[in-house]
């Protein structure tokens, strides 16, 4: 009866620290979108609402972490039960980063605001961030369900965002040297575009989680990055 009433609070506990995990990664799907939209429709007043926001998922990132390490002097988990506490730990910290990302694109809608447009750059941002987007809602997903199969997926469609942010790249360097006075414009819409191709880099560290979870083991094949930037060669 006590081994049953100790198991019933571990579960009680881990329940709650997942719900703080989703109750996260909600607000880190939002700072994406909305850092898109500020920035879409020059809405400086939405960026700043996604910078101030941060500060409720650098919180929740704290309380994770103060429950997991509660839950681990506590129970003593084992075996699955330990990897689901040290996942949360790792997921956390990863949804904080990629909150910090989508602060980091939020801060530079000011500045382009004030600067020439450049051609289909706003559109082409909206659809990295979109799929980076779609990836984490895929990834807490396969969180929640232990689905390995669909973070396998996520971890193969990373590439794709690498391929997109490669071509975002060689874009911003063509306008560059075709009009020196689209370089300070195309060097800030460079670091959103790197700010969001990290996002996706997280998003699949989610991914590899949920596989150490359910197998016990990260993926044994290590993970090809598609980003040539820094070979690059005008």
């Amino acid at each position: 009866m006590i081994e049953k009433h100790i198991l019933s609070q571990f579960d009680n506990d881990l329940e709650e620290i997942q719900a703080h995990i989703l109750k996260m990664g909600g607000l880190v799907e939002m700072a994406i979108s909305d850092s898109m939209k500020a920035f879409v429709h020059k809405d400086l007043e939405l960026a700043q609402n996604v910078r101030s926001a941060d500060a409720a998922i650098d919180n929740l990132e704290e309380l994770i972490n103060e429950e997991a390490a509660r839950v681990i002097a506590l129970r003593a988990p084992t075996a699955v039960d330990l990897r689901v506490i040290l996942s949360v730990i790792k997921v956390s910290a990863n949804l904080e980063r990629i909150g910090d990302y989508a602060k980091n694109v939020a801060k530079r809608t000011g500045v382009l605001i004030q600067m020439n447009e450049i051609e289909d750059a706003a559109n082409a941002l909206r659809r990295l961030a979109r799929e980076v987007e779609l990836m984490l809602k895929d990834a807490l997903d396969a969180y929640v369900q232990r689905d390995v199969s669909l973070a396998e997926d996520i971890i193969r469609r990373d590439n794709d965002v690498d391929q997109m942010y490669n071509g975002l790249f060689r874009q911003f360097v063509t306008f560059m040297m075709e009009d020196p006075r689209n370089i300070t414009g195309c060097m800030h819409l460079h670091f959103m575009a790197k700010n969001i191709e990290r996002m996706g880099d997280h998003v699949t560290s989610i991914a590899e989680q949920v596989i150490f979870i359910v197998t016990g083991e990260m993926p044994s094949e290590p993970r090809d990055k598609a980003d040539v930037t820094s070979s690059f060669k005008p």
